[in-house]
């Protein structure tokens, strides 16, 4: 294990959870106990990934040498050079690579809410950070560097050389803002899961414990169904389903599905993918139970009005949401705005699936 200089100032803000304090100790837990870990962060659609990688030895198999190959280069060394220059970090020399070192890298991955323009193809959007550690005008290792890539890595190298060099205090588009706002969240969830001390000095994204597990019980049922109902539920009706939908749960935990019959009680406007504006001023105005009218653009239509809709509902303090049909269809509804991430909490808990527009 080798690391090289940089000729840049350090990344180590006492503010900031993005720096070498922080991100230190959470190798020194890879490097040590476990390379591996998988785990739920409050906040964060899915699990978040973390895995502590190799050159040249986790690329030392089939599949990883043929990407190398189709990348154009002839070993992992190669590779890490290419990526050393990418973030100014001095490459290896053939000596250095004769020695058969292994230099290690953290993988971070996890999902967020898709950018504008994601948000007409994705209902979510991968974040990766690749960590590098370094020296900094010093011989022991004292800082890093980050590539960053919103793209699956389905070529592990290419998703590497196509990673582009992160400034965490300038993102240079929507991709990179909305990664580093729910990067912050997630180094601190991994520091919570890991019971690693976060320095004092360092702002927190949250104040809570972000990987806390909740068990779904009837209570977690009641609340999701009074928050996507906006509390116009009939308390019946509310006992009866929160019961029935927590025994069909545990049935069969694992395999865990649902139907829409009760969405029949509650206010939703069951659509094709395909609507016009028309469609959504008539059906939100049932849904509000008063008219509901929306500037947009001509000639735009389904998805492409979300941005209009939205900050139209916004005034009233509202958002609209959908349910996850697994089809070609939206099952939407109106959402308090103030507790749209709770109803996101609670949809990952008892996965009756709710998708943030």
């Amino acid at each position: 294990m080798s690391f090289f200089s940089n000729i840049f100032g350090r990344n180590n803000d006492p503010k900031s959870i993005i720096s070498f304090d922080v991100i230190d100790p959470i190798y020194s837990y890879l490097y040590n106990e476990q390379s591996s870990l998988e785990f739920k962060v409050k906040g964060i659609q899915e699990d978040v990934m973390v895995n502590l990688f190799f050159f040249p030895s986790s690329f030392d198999h089939e599949e990883g040498n043929e990407e190398i190959k189709k990348a154009g280069f002839n070993n992992a060394y190669e590779v890490l050079n290419e990526l050393y220059k990418k973030m100014n970090i001095s490459t290896l020399s053939d000596e250095k690579i004769q020695e058969g070192l292994e230099y290690d890298f953290i993988h971070i991955q996890f999902y967020s809410e898709p950018t504008s323009e994601e948000k007409k193809f994705f209902k979510r959007s991968i974040k990766n950070f690749v960590i590098f550690f370094c020296c900094t005008n010093s011989l022991e290792i004292n800082d890093f560097k980050i590539l960053y890539s919103g793209r699956h890595f389905f070529d592990y190298t290419k998703g590497l050389l196509e990673s582009e060099l992160l400034d965490i205090n300038n993102p240079k588009n929507e991709s990179e803002e909305i990664g580093i706002r729910d990067f912050k969240l997630v180094l601190q969830g991994i520091c919570q899961y890991l019971n690693i001390e976060i320095p004092k000095t360092i702002e927190l994204s949250s104040q809570e414990n972000l990987v806390q597990n909740e068990e779904a019980t009837v209570e977690t049922f009641k609340e999701f169904l009074q928050l996507v109902s906006r509390g116009e539920i009939d308390e019946e009706l509310l006992q009866s389903q929160s019961q029935e939908l927590f025994d069909k749960r545990n049935q069969n935990h694992d395999e865990f599905d649902y139907d829409f019959d009760f969405f029949e009680e509650i206010n939703t406007w069951h659509s094709d993918w395909k609507f016009d504006p028309e469609d959504a001023e008539y059906f939100i105005s049932e849904m509000l139970g008063e008219d509901f009218r929306f500037d947009y653009p001509e000639e735009t239509y389904s998805h492409d009005l979300f941005p209009y809709i939205q900050s139209e509902l916004e005034k009233r303090n509202l958002e609209l949401m959908t349910y996850e049909t697994y089809g070609d269809s939206y099952l939407f509804f109106l959402a308090n705005k103030n507790e749209v991430n709770r109803i996101l909490e609670l949809s990952e808990v008892t996965k009756m699936e709710v998708v943030k527009l």
